[in-house]
């Protein structure tokens, strides 16, 4: 048997949920399963291939994608996964076509007008569905209804990370869309701090790219365009000066460009710092760019500069350092080329994402895009998501009161310079994930490890308390028959940590923007503060975590030490 982390399952079955829901309906579009990059996609494909068959040993299902590396790939992941499956491959870039395999694993661009060489499918399995266009008379649009002709109760199952184009909004929405909805989609933040996927810390760099006076054409950048505003000589040397500071302790980097002639000139520029580094793009020969991918994976070479064709099936697990300097208005390429970073290796802490292109302002964190359509504004003016805080130049979030890297408090309405003192802030995400609760080490199924995620609680009660050194804000909470209490310290009359976090707890609890300068003022407007809704506890090794769920949805987060544990 396949053995599939509680996710993946859960995926599965909310799979099968929505077919049924959708009955024999044979217009129904397919639906979608959205698990990030890093997140077994490969393995919950695999699985949905068997179980297609183990239901009905004559079934023959299709897994279809868009390029000869992603065809074999998938080959490779579904056979090692699944080593007895009765698979075979038609791809004409491979040189293979064994149409008659109860398991094809095809590209479609050698498929899509070969339908009486593929045959009738109960099943299609649609990976990267994002690349999908909404327009019905497309490649995938031809095929999937010239298979739907031959077998009206074909099932479609499209598997991406990005459920949404910049051209035309989300995949399940609009005329002609191929996907009815979603049915399972697995959260980054959570796997994250589960350990099934690597941390990811963003910074906000000294250079930045001007995209101010680029047109747009379909909604993006217009290449040339782009290529011109940003590939001049003394902006690369000081981009990659801060890559070669950053990533000195890093084993792989990922630089994503905005052309070939800008991608060739980032690459010297890292060869002039002393590390090697290749370009890899739509243009270098099939058997070169396997051995540059190949050496990279191995370390020998420290970084790669790419243009559109790392951004989407790349599988190098050591990735722990990615540059974005090309400037996109894509959601969806945003969170591809972030995505290459997440799956964890031995050895790998977190990965560094350095923002170039001000993606993580306009797009917000990876883990809570906006996505809107091309017609709509994206970014520029008002469309902002994040800033860098004044005192450590961490992205944070644009209503966040104070940085939890270093408890600056950003002045109202401003755009801080940026400063890039290297720390370890969550900020390209939501929210801090915090440390792990008591799960293992490495990312293991939750029934074979004992892990669950820890409960939320609702809060009763919330009060303020004085304490000989400030004040002490007492949230009561229940747990089944149990009552408890967590007291949060306030000690708003100190300075810098101490009177940031009173601050940001003020501000969370709905207080307002001026918080009190005394424990006294605190207690005097005691009545202005708003409950949270919940609560929860998260055990580490030598100390205790809180996340409250704020009344708006903020999560407000406090530490202590564990009793008898040295700190």
């Amino acid at each position: 048997m396949l053995r599939l982390r509680d996710y993946q399952r859960a995926s599965l079955d909310a799979l099968s949920a929505a077919w049924a829901r959708a009955g024999a309906d044979e217009a129904a579009p397919g639906h979608l399963i959205v698990l990030p990059t890093g997140a077994g996609k490969a393995l919950v494909i695999a699985a949905l291939a068997r179980e297609a068959l183990e239901e009905n040993p004559r079934a023959r299902v299709a897994i279809v994608t868009h390029s000869r590396e992603l065809v074999a790939q998938n080959f490779s992941e579904l056979t090692r996964a699944w080593p007895e499956a009765p698979a075979g491959i038609f791809s004409a870039g491979l040189g293979r076509r064994e149409a008659g395999a109860p398991v094809l694993v095809c590209g479609i661009q050698s498929v899509a007008d070969r339908l009486d060489a593929v045959g009738p499918r109960d099943l299609v399995i649609v990976d990267e569905a994002h690349l999908i266009p909404r327009a019905a008379d497309t490649r995938y649009g031809r095929f999937l209804s010239g298979l739907r002709a031959l077998t009206p109760g074909m099932r479609v199952a499209g598997f991406t990370a990005t459920p949404y184009r910049l051209d035309s909004g989300r995949l399940d929405e609009g005329e002609h869309r191929l996907f009815s909805g979603i049915a399972y989609e697995a959260d980054t933040f959570t796997l994250i701090r589960r350990g099934f996927l690597a941390p990811l810390v963003s910074k906000a760099t000294l250079t930045q790219l001007d995209v101010s006076g680029v047109g747009r054409r379909g909604g993006d950048y217009i290449p040339g365009e782009l290529e011109a505003a940003v590939n001049r000589e003394w902006i690369t040397r000081a981009a990659v000066a801060e890559l070669a500071e950053y990533g000195r302790a890093r084993r792989a980097w990922l630089a994503f460009c905005a052309g070939l002639a800008h991608a060739e000139a980032v690459r010297d520029a890292v060869r002039a710092e002393g590390y090697s580094c290749e370009t890899v793009s739509g243009e270098t020969p099939r058997r070169e760019r396997d051995r540059i991918v190949a050496a990279f994976r191995a370390g020998r070479i420290r970084c790669l500069t790419s243009v559109g064709v790392l951004g989407t099936g790349f599988n190098v697990p050591e990735v722990d350092l990615v540059a974005l300097l090309r400037p996109t208005r894509s959601t969806g390429l945003y969170v591809q080329q972030v995505g290459r970073a997440l799956r964890c290796a031995p050895g790998k802490v977190n990965a560094l994402i350095l923002d170039y292109a001000g993606l993580v302002r306009m797009h917000g964190p990876v883990d809570a895009v906006t996505v809107r359509s091309a017609t709509q504004v994206i970014g520029g003016a008002g469309g902002s998501r994040a800033k860098p805080c004044p005192g450590c130049g961490a992205l944070i979030a644009l209503n966040a009161s104070t940085c939890e890297a270093c408890w600056t408090e950003p002045e109202a309405d401003t755009e801080a310079p940026h400063e890039a003192a290297a720390d370890d802030e969550l900020a390209i995400l939501s929210a801090d994930p915090g440390l792990p609760g008591p799960e293992p080490a490495g990312p293991a199924p939750a029934a074979e490890t004992g892990w669950h995620e820890p409960a939320w609680h609702p809060v009763t009660d919330l009060s303020l308390e004085a304490a000989p050194d400030g004040l002490d804000l007492v949230l009561g909470w229940r747990d089944g028959a149990a009552e408890a209490v967590w007291r949060v310290h306030l000690r708003p009359e100190r300075s810098g940590y101490e009177r940031e976090k009173a601050v940001s707890w003020w501000r969370g609890l709905g207080g307002g923007r001026d918080a009190p300068m005394s424990a006294l003022g605190f207690l005097e407007r005691a009545e202005l503060l708003a409950r949270p809704t919940a609560i929860r506890i998260r055990a580490g090794r030598l100390s205790e975590h809180i996340d409250c769920r704020t009344q708006d949805g903020r999560i407000l987060g406090d530490v202590r030490r564990m009793a008898g544990r040295a700190a």
